[in-house]
């Protein structure tokens, strides 16, 4: 049974938590200012730690340089390229009974041109840094095995969800937990990321086992939060988070 994500391609919400207020007693006039000033200047100093860009500055992720691909022990992973439509679409079909049971792009039955108009429409996304999907090959044979991606990004903080699913001929050889473990050095180095997620189904064990293996923190339940792809239950969602 191939690894999948419910989430793979859905848009995860978010909630942004009040900063605390500090109340500072009152200094003597002469003083103010100076303590004013050492105050800003620390303020600073912690904000320049943890983001590099000057208040004000507005920077277009379309701006942005990293590498499109890079490799692990025994795999390449990189952006989707124009021709890589037919390898999908096999590994898909090979694996469609098992997918369907996770995944609602698979409740569509799929033709190789549509899969080849989608890998397009993925590398415009991942050049246009709105959506970085990454495809998953042997590294030996250049085989392709399955695919994930850092989706949703939200490139102030910079946080991605990690998705992914597998090609169910090469299950049970540890090459999605390779993936996902250099997917996650690959976006804290390269893109700098602060917060990684991995949500899945509380029933997709086999997708709840990677993040768990790889140190991803079980950070909560959300209960009757989706809809299962059959669309006749309500299903909870796991999120796991890795921080930086």
């Amino acid at each position: 049974m191939p690894l999948g994500l419910q989430r793979d391609f859905k848009e995860a919400d978010s909630a942004d938590t009040p900063a605390p207020t500090n109340r500072v007693a009152a200094a003597p006039t002469g003083l103010k200012s100076v303590r004013r000033r050492e105050h800003n200047n620390v303020i600073g100093n912690q904000r320049k730690d943890i983001n590099p860009r000057k208040k004000g500055d507005i920077l277009n992720p379309i701006l942005l340089d990293f590498p499109s691909q890079f490799y692990t022990d025994r795999l390449l992973v990189r952006m989707p390229k124009s021709g890589d439509g037919k390898v999908v679409f096999d590994a898909i079909q090979a694996s469609i009974n098992e997918l369907r049971e996770w995944l609602p792009f698979a409740q569509k039955d799929q033709t190789e041109q549509n899969t080849e108009v989608n890998i397009r429409e993925a590398q415009l996304r991942f050049l246009k840094r709105e959506d970085l999907r990454l495809l998953i090959f042997l590294k030996e044979t250049n085989q392709f095995i399955g695919s994930s991606g850092l989706h949703n990004p939200n490139w102030d903080v910079p946080k991605f969800e990690i998705g992914y699913w597998l090609d169910t001929r090469f299950c049970g050889k540890g090459y999605m937990t390779e993936a996902v473990q250099g997917i996650s050095e690959y976006a804290f180095t390269e893109l700098k990321a602060r917060r990684l997620e991995i949500r899945c189904d509380t029933l997709n064990v086999k997708s709840r086992a990677i993040p768990e293996r790889l140190g991803f923190y079980l950070e909560g339940t959300l209960r009757n939060e989706d809809i299962s792809v059959d669309r006749n239950k309500l299903r909870d969602t796991y999120i796991y988070a890795k921080i930086k």
